[in-house]
């Protein structure tokens, strides 16, 4: 997937399913989808990391709950907090498996066209963050638009 569009995509957002994401909300900035869950124990070891960047503003985080009750999710939030610029809830696994997600968490980077620029599967941690993703998501906010 790295180098090719994010997969075409429109799910309902997890704190109102009355409202949709979809890839198009991805276009323009560069972002970071991160693929969640509340059964997930590693997502529970990166969420510091991505409270702290979310508080720093670094860059946006999108969040897809990966195969999880919307209620669990929404309880698993309230309990660690919420990082998300927005959350989708992909609760029949389908666009994460075009992601071509195959564990959680997986972190994705997009660029401002959509295109997937990296993939980390497994947990975010502190140095992984500090020596690559940080670089990654500096060097993509330089480049133009389109």
């Amino acid at each position: 997937m790295i180098d090719k569009p994010a997969p075409t995509f429109e799910l309902p957002q997890l704190k109102n399913a009355n409202l949709t994401l979809n890839n198009k909300d991805l276009l323009g900035k560069v972002v970071m989808l991160n693929v969640w869950a509340s059964w997930c124990v590693s997502c529970v070891h990166e969420h510091p990391l991505l409270m702290e960047l979310s508080k720093k503003n670094v860059v946006d985080i999108y969040g897809l709950n990966y195969i999880d009750e919307r209620e669990d999710a929404m309880k698993w939030l309230q309990r660690y907090d919420d990082p998300f610029t927005k959350s989708a809830s992909d609760l029949d696994g389908r666009t994460g498996i075009d992601f071509g997600v195959y564990a959680v968490p997986e972190t994705f980077i997009l660029d401002k066209q959509g295109i997937i620029r990296y993939k980390h599967v497994g947990p975010i941690y502190e140095e992984l963050l500090e020596s690559e993703i940080l670089s990654i998501i500096n060097k993509l906010k330089q480049e133009p638009v389109g």
